[in-house]
């Protein structure tokens, strides 16, 4: 062979090199977190063999139940709605560091949120009374949460600890006012606010099944990478999130980041639960407390806190959640598998941390060639 042709050779191969390698740095952020997912379901098959179940019925009836017909997708969508908010209630934090798992609080508080402001002011008209609940419902969890961003930069109280034990405190003080001061009378069985008017209702997108609060988290999770990946606050945060002595020394406001960034996860969630109220139950009761919070937190470290990638994530583990019911009256298993298969999942998740920078894609393919 000549030498130019010896030499263009070499540059065609040289290009498409650099092109796989550019292909699997790209996929590579997807490689742990779905190799953390199968290692989860790998696992879950063996305890289901363990007692006695067959592992291929069960993700069988999964699939059928969350993904199988337009039933069961529209079942799943609609699980998918709080999910969406919950889990960037996590994510947001967690760009600067911060470990907050207390979304549920926040969700159960903007649900009595938006509540008390339908009792407590039922005259307006119907768009004005579903943005004021709205509006209560996230302000409610911005406090929530940006309250423990405010203890970890004013008082440096652990956000985790925190965030976990307001949890607590949010669900008794949402079961103090439901029963207390907010119930309406009428209310026997189950002590909620006063039912909403049918102004104060939100309806479903059509064709689809599903309420509203679905095309706002999807908007939200879009507005909330666009912030992350494309502002200087956004930047500024990743600053903060990967060294925040580094970032102090550049003069960049670390204590407000914080404070900011849990505040807006806040009134998400909360957003989530006003949300639930207006659109689900119709009146804040017992039933905010559906652990959309702790599924969020899942959701949150599947996608590595991308906010883009928590929306695949969530319609995931919605249909996990979806099927629930299905499996336990088909398998005779207890109500809570589906939150044991969740937990195994979320060990993977966090035990795959640890290979993060040792292992990547293009180094497990590229390796031996680079050889």
């Amino acid at each position: 062979m000549s030498a130019p042709a010896d030499f263009a050779s070499q540059q065609g191969l040289a290009r498409r090199s650099v092109s796989l390698e550019t292909i699997l740095r790209w996929l590579d952020p997807l490689f742990l977190p779905l190799a953390a997912l199968l290692a989860g379901m790998l696992l879950f098959a063996v305890f289901l063999l363990l007692i006695g179940t067959s592992p291929i019925e069960f993700y069988t009836l999964v699939y059928k139940a969350g993904f199988g017909t337009s039933f069961s997708w529209t079942n799943t969508l609609a699980r998918a709605a709080p999910l969406l908010l919950a889990a960037l209630c996590v994510a947001l934090p967690a760009r600067l560091g911060l470990v907050v798992i207390g979304g549920e609080g926040a969700i159960v508080l903007g649900g009595v949120g938006a509540g008390a402001v339908a009792m407590l002011a039922p005259g307006m008209p119907g768009p004005v009374g579903i943005l004021a609940m709205m509006i209560a419902g996230a302000l409610v969890g911005a406090i929530w949460i940006g309250g423990i961003g405010a203890l970890r930069h004013f008082r440096g109280v652990n956000e985790t600890i925190s965030s976990l034990l307001l949890a607590y405190i949010a669900i008794a003080l949402m079961n103090h006012l439901v029963e207390g001061p907010l119930r309406d009378p009428a209310s026997l069985n189950k002590p909620s606010t006063a039912p909403l008017p049918e102004l104060y209702r939100i309806g479903e997108i059509p064709g689809i099944g599903v309420h509203w609060g679905l095309a706002a988290g999807i908007i939200a999770c879009i507005l909330c990478w666009v912030l992350i990946e494309k502002t200087t606050f956004g930047f500024a945060a990743r600053i903060v999130g990967g060294n925040i002595r580094a970032a102090q020394v550049q003069g960049l406001p670390a204590g407000l980041l914080m404070i900011g960034f849990t505040a807006l996860g806040g009134s998400l969630a909360g957003l989530a639960g006003a949300f639930e109220v207006a659109a689900v139950h119709g009146s804040a009761n017992a039933s905010l407390a559906g652990g959309y919070g702790y599924t969020g937190i899942l959701i949150a470290f599947l996608a590595r806190h991308n906010c883009l990638a928590i929306i695949p994530a969530t319609l995931l583990f919605a249909g996990f959640e979806a099927s629930s019911g299905l499996v336990q009256r088909r398998l005779d298993l207890p109500d809570a598998t589906i939150v044991v298969f969740q937990g195994m999942i979320f060990i993977a998740i966090l035990l795959s941390d640890a290979f993060r920078d040792r292992i990547t894609l293009d180094g497990l393919l590229l390796k031996g060639k680079r050889a």
